[in-house]
């Protein structure tokens, strides 16, 4: 009886630490590139000094998650597709300042919000062009200690 909870408890602890999708999704391909930005965070106060205008090299990791290999070519996803994708996607923030790119005065253009603009841009190009279907995880490094992800179904 105490062998099936301690089971069931570390399986309830794997799943919160990291996410249900690792014994559904077993195989996973990961990609890497960045991008520099500038923005603000509009003025407002709670932001501290980033309040106002800096710029930020983010690096950017994406993985791709999935429940069976490609049945040809025994791959999660072309990585070289991937990762031409990747930069694609990257490319519409390269080196612009986020509050043109987003002009609406409302939009915080956060870590988090921007690790979901990637996942989607990815995940639309994938789906059309790849065929890929499971979970995308972007993770968006600010520094070599703080980073925010998004993570959605294709």
């Amino acid at each position: 009886m105490m062998r099936g909870r301690v089971a069931t408890f570390l399986m309830v602890l794997n799943q919160a630490i990291f996410g249900s999708s690792s014994r559904e999704l077993p195989y996973a391909l990961g990609v890497r590139d960045s991008f520099m930005i500038g923005h603000s965070f509009r003025g407002n106060p709670d932001f501290g000094p980033a309040a106002n205008m800096h710029g930020a090299t983010y690096t950017c990791d994406v993985e791709f998650r999935t429940a069976k290999l490609h049945e040809k070519n025994n791959w999660v996803i072309d990585i070289g597709k991937a990762l031409s994708i990747l930069s694609d996607v990257l490319g519409e923030y390269n080196f612009k300042n986020l509050d043109e790119v987003f002009p609406d005065e409302t939009v915080m253009t956060t870590t988090e919000f921007m690790a979901k603009k990637v996942h989607d841009g990815v995940a639309k190009r994938v789906k059309e062009e790849c065929g890929f279907s499971g979970i995308i995880t972007v993770k968006l490094w600010e520094s070599h200690m703080a980073w925010a992800s998004y993570e959605g179904k294709v």
